[in-house]
């Protein structure tokens, strides 16, 4: 049998397409076209406007030898990527309501508004728990914190999302939840003893395998205990071949957290990771870097005997019948009128009232924003989207940068601090908490109330210590700055 070909190798490549409000796709035509003409298995595509995003991908597989995985990260509603699309709040909010049906509805609105844009690929659920506070990735994200409800929970997304004809993803495999340094920023190393992995970590990525998840995303963490060789897991024989494969029998697809970040290219370039990715038993590697640069190094590595040409082509079995079974885009049960008015509502229904309750605004509300992201959080920098829904509502809401003798009424402080990939810390900047405490003293002076509102996890907005009534918004994303906005004027 002969080796596999360059073609071959290319159907494992996954390039990351990027989106700018200025440009839209047209910085990422030279990639698209060099992706293309090398035959890749697929695309992951990052930010967009929906219509653009369906014409993009109807584009791709028209111009593509054979069928591609178009994938997106899509935990929070396909409008977490592309405007347009419904965004919907933080998984962890979902299941603060208790109520499975709503994470279901969430799943399957998601996958089907992603399908009718040819997005056939949701980089979602999270598995991992949320066991640490110090952890700088997980947060919202996860599901919860106990392995047997998580697990259930992770199950009934997974088959709404794939009932539609969209792939699920669990991730990010052996679990991330004790990592207290950020792989986009650095190597990770989760120092846990093998039992405990196991009994609380893998629980609800059996669960997903059980429930017949289409991938599974690997982490790009070290774990000594499960691999003494301390390379991350996306590298890692052990976990790979003998724990995913062997021990759980998972047989679908293993897909790589992105390749170019300093958790798995530390020491090693990233072709030389993409090497050892498939090495180790991925299937498919996400932004592999420089497409022909990755792609010398495959087929040096399958000439010299360090990638066996069978788990090559396995790999390549894999990724075909994967995206041979997405369900091609129509609009064969798209969303209804009904699905994406629960969506608008549901972010309504997640607010939570701390220390409430919220005082009547009056005529004029001024608001100030705090923004303990701004240095991080590229997904959505538009702050405007609390004050637009009070004005829709008929309020004269203001942004400001102190409070003023313009308006009598309760002085609203937008605190936006989140987990956040590359943010790497879990804690406050000393000078965001100075500045909201500055805005404070500043309104009581002016013998105003103050409203604090949190526009990420709620752990951040809780460092900040304050009495005063709070709404919980869950995320920086516009969804939740809107309902927020309409929460502040909520008769009660």
């Amino acid at each position: 049998m002969s080796e596999p070909s360059r073609s071959d190798l290319a159907q494992l490549l996954l390039p990351v397409v990027r989106w700018t409000p200025e440009r839209g796709f047209a910085d990422a035509r030279p990639l698209i076209d060099e992706a293309l003409a090398l035959g890749v298995g697929g695309f992951q595509l990052v930010g967009g406007e929906q219509d653009g995003v369906r014409a993009l991908a109807k584009e791709l597989q028209l111009k593509s030898r054979h069928p591609l995985l178009i994938a997106a990260e899509l935990e929070r509603g396909a409008g977490q990527q592309f405007a347009g699309a419904t965004g919907l709040p933080p998984l962890a909010a979902i299941t603060a309501m208790g109520d499975i049906e709503a994470l279901r509805r969430a799943a399957r609105l998601t996958a089907r508004e992603a399908r009718t844009m040819g997005v056939n690929w949701n980089l979602a659920p999270v598995c991992d728990l949320d066991l640490l506070a110090d952890n700088p990735l997980i947060g919202t994200r996860a599901l919860g914190t106990d392995a047997r409800k998580v697990a259930q929970l992770v199950t009934a997304w997974i088959e709404a999302c794939q009932a539609e004809g969209v792939l699920a993803c669990a991730k990010h495999f052996p679990g991330i939840a004790r990592a207290t340094q950020d792989v986009h920023r650095e190597a990770t190393v989760v120092d846990t003893p093998a039992d405990q992995l196991k009994e609380l970590d893998l629980h609800p990525f059996r669960a997903a395998i059980s429930g017949g998840v289409a991938s599974v995303m690997t982490s790009h963490v070290a774990y000594p205990a499960l691999d003494s060789s301390r390379v991350p897991a996306t590298l890692s024989r052990e976990i790979l071949q003998w724990l995913l494969r062997q021990q759980l029998k998972f047989d679908n697809l293993i897909v790589t957290d992105t390749m170019t970040l300093p958790g798995v290219c530390e020491g090693r370039t990233v072709a030389e990771a993409c090497v050892l990715a498939l090495r180790a038993g991925c299937d498919v590697l996400l932004g592999p870097g420089e497409l022909s640069a990755t792609l010398d190094a495959l087929q040096q590595a399958v000439g010299d005997g360090t990638l066996d040409p069978e788990r090559v082509r396995q790999s390549v079995r894999r990724r075909l019948k994967w995206a041979q079974w997405a369900s091609p885009p129509n609009d064969w049960r798209r969303p209804s009128g009904a699905d994406t008015a629960w969506g608008a509502l549901l972010a309504d229904k997640v607010l939570r009232i701390e220390n409430g309750p919220i005082p009547t605004m009056g005529a004029v509300t001024e608001l100030a924003i705090v923004d303990d992201d701004e240095q991080v959080d590229t997904r959505r920098p538009d702050r405007t989207g609390i004050v637009e829904a009070m004005r829709l509502a008929g309020n004269d809401a203001r942004i400001v940068s102190a409070p003023t003798v313009a308006s009598g009424g309760p002085f609203i402080i937008a605190l936006f601090a989140d987990y956040l990939p590359a943010k790497g810390r879990h804690e406050l900047r000393p000078e965001t908490i100075a500045q909201v405490r500055d805005l404070a003293a500043q309104a009581e002076a002016l013998q105003r109330s103050i409203v604090l509102v949190g526009l990420g996890d709620p752990r951040w907005v809780q460092q900040m210590g304050l009495s005063c009534p709070t709404i919980v918004a869950w995320s920086g994303d516009r969804v939740m700055q809107q309902a927020a906005g309409r929460g502040l004027l909520r008769k009660r």
